[in-house]
């Protein structure tokens, strides 16, 4: 696959990227006032209504039976379990870090491909993933003054995203990536709904609708974007754009929040950012691209 194929799907993962970060920043706004399940829930419900009009439309529902392919229902699952973590941590955390941390994911995929599905990885991007993970080690700070213990929450929940991104690569490709979508937006609900049962739910006002329903419309827009790019893309020339996500952090953090990383995070992510980059820029080499 030649670099210019791989257009449209370097444009879906920028598209991707931006759509999470403002799901993310809608949801953390939200959370000073409602609970997490509430937020998960309501979210989805507009999601799950808004993808069920486009699969209407798409004729996804005559080829429902392809939704419950294997691969499909460890994605759902993956994701499920990607979103509690994640989210948990992000409410507790800095936007810039948090998102920092998720940029180990490429490299986490990686590490995972080669143990799991037997993909060729040498001696020297297995020292890139190596290094890379020193880069979360130093946002991440165990056993020092700045350590955040949600940080390893969030880096299980980039854990979970590998599996999701490993499942989304072994999808046959009849499989509708709208259907794919619409059954990841009902896995998400349904767990969104039994967290808000134990936690209870809060009254709310007009601007949490508004948020919620943004941050709905932006997840969308994640999922199936997220979704194109991993399916129809190189994935060693694609995946490296993932990146783009740093610099959106960064500055809606520093504008909404008034964050500003230490120097410990900006060295940490500037280290996995150039660790995954070798990685993939490794990959394409050695397979002639």
């Amino acid at each position: 696959m030649e670099i210019r194929d791989n257009g449209p799907a370097i444009g879906a993962m920028l598209v991707a990227n931006a759509a999470f970060l403002l799901n993310d920043t809608l949801v953390k706004f939200s959370s000073d006032n409602l609970p997490l399940g509430q937020m998960i829930f309501v979210r989805g419900a507009i999601c799950i209504v808004l993808l069920a009009i486009v699969c209407q439309v798409t004729g996804v529902f005559r080829s429902a039976r392809l939704l419950i392919h294997p691969m499909v229902l460890l994605r759902t699952l993956a994701e499920v379990c990607a979103t509690l973590l994640y989210l948990t941590a992000l409410m507790r955390m800095p936007i810039a870090n948090a998102t920092s941390i998720l940029q180990a994911l490429p490299l986490v995929v990686t590490a995972a491909a080669a143990i799991f599905l037997k993909a060729p990885v040498g001696w020297r991007r297995w020292t890139a993933i190596g290094v890379g993970l020193t880069g979360v080690m130093l946002i991440i700070r165990p056993g020092f003054e700045g350590f955040d213990a949600w940080a390893l929450v969030a880096l299980a929940g980039v854990m979970f995203m590998a599996i999701r991104d490993l499942s989304t690569r072994q999808m046959p490709e009849e499989i509708p990536t709208y259907g794919v979508s619409l059954m990841t937006a009902v896995g998400v609900t349904i767990m969104g709904a039994g967290l808000s049962v134990s936690e209870g739910w809060q009254p709310m006002a007009l601007q949490d609708y508004l948020s919620l329903s943004g941050a709905a419309g932006f997840i969308l827009f994640g999922y199936i974007f997220i979704i194109l790019a991993m399916r129809s893309g190189d994935i060693s020339v694609v995946a490296p754009f993932r990146y783009s996500a740093v610099l959106w952090a960064l500055a809606i953090g520093f504008l909404v929040w008034g964050e500003v990383p230490d120097a410990m995070t900006i060295i940490g992510t500037t280290i996995i950012i150039l660790t995954g980059i070798y990685s993939f820029w490794r990959e394409r080499r050695l397979s002639g691209g």
